[in-house]
This record gives structure tokens, C-alpha cells and sequence, in this order.
């Protein structure tokens, strides 16, 4: 899987498409299945080419809809925030997007050492992904994230959803190096919105 994913964070599989509805398979480059991914699931609904298209990945439906101003806008379903809790001495807080987060609050820069440690530890038996970010002020927060599988990625969908939620923040933007991806909540459902190019 690490050669057809040739240096991406994973692979697409199409395994059908009707007019206003397409489903994928999200594979990561060790070969592993990723359960959600926000980017992932906005590429596919550019890919589609629908003004508004229900991607389905596995048992979650995401609605992604074009904007006027040219970013995709995602219903993601949604979030469940838990409990803050400590980790071998690193205080994160879990979130659920489809997929599993672990979100810490502190200098991004320390992503390379505490990433690999939560992806694999024992209180994640089916790894998670791991965010360490920062609040900028102004309703955005900095970010960088350790993807399960993948390693470190420019940018995440679901983790800026997971991120926001742990902070309680919203409307924010959370700026990774790949660039700023939009999220904001309607009760417990979260909306991502970010960029797509259509091929």
C-alpha cells in the first residue's frame, strides 16, 4: 500500500457512484483501514462532481455540499467529547468523529515525540490519532497531527473537528501547515469546510 500511496496520507477506493451519492474505502499507507476521514470524504465529493453528494464510508454518511465561495462544506455527523484524562503524564482529552482522536493541548512542536507514543499505547487498543495544538486567539487554533498509519500529515479533516471540540471552540479555524480548514457545531454535529479541486 506504501507504493500505490506514493508518498500521499492514504488511497481512495471507489466502490460505487450514483448521481448524487458515492462510496469509498479509506485505505492508509501501511495498509491499514481508516474508519473516517474529513479530507479524505471532501476530496471524494469534488471528485463526484455533485453540487451536493452523500459519500458513505463504511456505516457513516457524510453530506458534502459546494459553497459559493468554493470550499466544500461537510456534515460529519456526530462528536462525542470525552472526559479530560492523563496518559503516561500527558493530559489529552478523546474525541470521536467516526474515527478516534486524542487531543493535546500544548506546543505543536512536540507532536514528533508525544504522536508515535498515544498512537500505539495501551489505552488506545486500536490506535487513534493524535493532535497536539494551541489556542491562536480569535477564534483559531494551531495545530499538527499524527495520523493512525500514516504518521505526521500537513493537514486532517477530522482532526480539526476533533481539536475544536476538545477546546470547546466554535466557529474556529484550525490551521495546520497543509493550510486552514473551517469547523463549527449545530448541537453535536459537526460541519467542516475546506478546499477541493476538481479533477
Amino acid at each position: 500500500m506504501r507504493a500505490l500511496s506514493v508518498d500521499s496520507d492514504g488511497v481512495l477506493q471507489v466502490l460505487g457512484r450514483g448521481d448524487d451519492w458515492i462510496e469509498i474505502v479509506i485505505w492508509n499507507p501501511d495498509g491499514s483501514q481508516a474508519e473516517m476521514s474529513g479530507n479524505g470524504t471532501r476530496i471524494a465529493a469534488r471528485w463526484h462532481g455533485g453540487d451536493v453528494v452523500t459519500v458513505r464510508v463504511g456505516p457513516r454518511e457524510v453530506t458534502a455540499e459546494l459553497r459559493e465561495d468554493g470550499l466544500v462544506e461537510q456534515d460529519l455527523g456526530e462528536v462525542t467529547v470525552s472526559e479530560a484524562e492523563e496518559v503516561d503524564g500527558i493530559r489529552l482529552v478523546a474525541v470521536d468523529v467516526g474515527n478516534p482522536h486524542a487531543v493535546v493541548d500544548g506546543d505543536p512542536d512536540d507532536l514528533p515525540r508525544i504522536g508515535p507514543l498515544l498512537e500505539t499505547h495501551s489505552r488506545f487498543p486500536q490506535r487513534t490519532n493524535v493532535q497536539v495544538a494551541r489556542r491562536l486567539g480569535g477564534g483559531e487554533i494551531e495545530a499538527r497531527v499524527w495520523e493512525r498509519g500514516a504518521g505526521e500529515t500537513a493537514s486532517s479533516g477530522t482532526s480539526a473537528v476533533a481539536v475544536a471540540a476538545a477546546f470547546g471552540l466554535q466557529p474556529t479555524v484550525v490551521r495546520f501547515p497543509g493550510g486552514p480548514l473551517e469547523v463549527r457545531f449545530e448541537g453535536r454535529r459537526a460541519f467542516l469546510a475546506g478546499p477541493a479541486r476538481p479533477t
